[in-house]
């Protein structure tokens, strides 16, 4: 339910029923400002523009010893990126829809690659650099230094864990276990079962609970604090791996120029983001609207039965509401959005930046995701459709019609880009991929 002292606005009231009713619906941020300042409030601290050039700056310098570790990244040089797809077969009324394809990310399959893989490099960095290892001013060619002996030697003296329901834990253990720490994933009861087995296949430590994503990151941080050799990637509450996020925006703002795609007040982007806990999202969101402006709106996408960041975000500062609270499962097929409460640092962050978030059926992702298949031949899993519906439940409904009247988007769409951000799914089992498709066919 929501916070005693959080009155419910008539808008939010409507929204409310619908969300225990476990229906589609759309929430629209009354706080989103245009204008922004050079930093953002966050967790006690504040971050920029020039953070996520430093997130970005990071992947750089580890680039070259990225392509030693993981023979994929040869061909990019150690980039680890993704391409920027037109989706014109898909309809999306008025205006061009693309992709963001983080499905085809290489090594971790998935948009964990970015803030996953950033934090292990950070924290790898700063043992390096207090172990001597490497220099303040080395450069890409002296982090090779770290795939020596000593430095896998020191590396294997500390652990890297993390809680998950699948993809940041594949994103974490593959990274960590190249470098040459110990890795433990613990899982929530949600991940599937070949993402367990491809990180065990690294070498990495799977801890299997019987709880959800909440209590996998509760067991992980309680572990973790016992050992002072172990670090613990907090998704609920790390700027890293926000901020590893974030510096997709740099890549973005080329991609989109190569592609000839303006944004300003005339030629609008709308970004749609699937969302579990919000790190990602999030810190995507806080990179876009730092690189292109105020013209950049950004929605989440969730599960009907897990809209935890949207409760977050309608229940404001001072209150962290679970989907349980709300008579709701948390039960999907979304596996990676499968999530009770939302990220507080994310949501804080978002409180000036975010559009909108809103919810859909697991039916509907499943029709989304072979839509994507016969239209553009991508291969995306479940949780990474979810943004698909957001064209249409901006576009489509009274209080997305309303709300770009009211933005002045509404004269302007005939121009607009619509961008949808695909989160996973190149490593997803072909006899589980068709799973998807035939249950996908028989409901469309």
């Amino acid at each position: 339910m929501p916070s005693e002292n959080h009155t419910l606005s008539a808008t939010d009231a409507a929204l409310a029923t619908l969300l225990r009713r476990a229906e589609p619906c759309l929430w629209l941020n009354p706080r989103r400002q245009a204008v922004l300042p050079r930093a953002q409030p966050v967790a006690g601290s504040s971050i920029g523009l020039d953070d996520t050039r430093a997130a970005a700056a990071r992947f750089a310098r580890f680039a070259p010893l990225l392509a030693r570790l993981f023979p994929e990244l040869q061909a990019t040089a150690g980039v680890i990126e993704s391409p920027l797809l037109p989706a014109s077969g898909l309809h999306v009324g008025q205006g061009r829809l693309w992709l963001k394809a983080d499905h085809l990310l290489p090594v971790a399959g998935s948009i964990k690659a970015r803030g996953g893989m950033h934090e292990v490099l950070e924290f790898a960095e700063r043992l390096a650099l207090r172990h001597g290892l490497i220099g303040a001013q080395a450069g890409p060619d002296d982090y090779l230094a770290l795939a020596s002996p000593a430095a896998r030697a020191l590396f294997a003296r500390h652990t890297v864990a993390v809680g998950s329901t699948g993809n940041l834990g594949l994103s974490i253990g593959v990274a960590a276990s190249a470098l040459g720490f110990s890795a433990v994933v613990h899982m929530s009861l949600e991940a599937k079962e070949w993402k367990k087995e491809r990180l065990r296949q690294r070498g990495v430590q799977v801890v299997e609970h019987a709880g959800d994503y909440e209590a996998a990151v509760a067991a992980g941080r309680a572990q973790a604090a016992q050992d002072p050799f172990s670090h613990f990637v907090d998704d609920e509450r790390s700027l890293s791996l926000l901020l590893g996020y974030s510096a997709a925006a740099l890549h973005l703002q080329g991609q989109l120029r190569d592609a000839g795609i303006a944004v300003d007040a005339e030629h609008p982007l709308f970004v749609y983001l699937p969302c579990g806990v919000g790190g990602a999202p999030a810190g995507i969101t806080f990179g876009l609207r730092q690189v292109l402006g105020p013209h950049v709106h950004c929605f989440f996408a969730e599960p009907v039965q897990s809209p935890c960041f949207m409760l977050q975000m309608m229940a404001g500062q001072g209150a962290h509401p679970s989907v349980y609270d709300w008579g709701l499962s948390n039960q999907t097929e979304a596996d990676g959005l499968a999530v009770p409460r939302a990220s507080l640092p994310a949501a804080e962050l978002m409180e000036s930046l975010l559009s909108g978030c809103f919810t859909v059926h697991d039916d509907t992702l499943f029709r989304q995701l072979v839509q994507v298949l016969d239209a553009t031949g991508e291969r995306i899993e479940p949780s990474a459709a979810a943004g698909f519906g957001g064209p249409a439940m901006l576009t489509g409904s009274d209080s997305g019609r309303a709300w770009l009247a009211e933005q002045g988007l509404q004269q302007h769409l005939a121009r607009a880009t619509h961008l949808v951000w695909t989160t996973g799914g190149l490593f997803v089992p072909p006899d589980e991929y068709e799973r998807f498709v035939q249950r996908g066919r028989a409901l469309s």
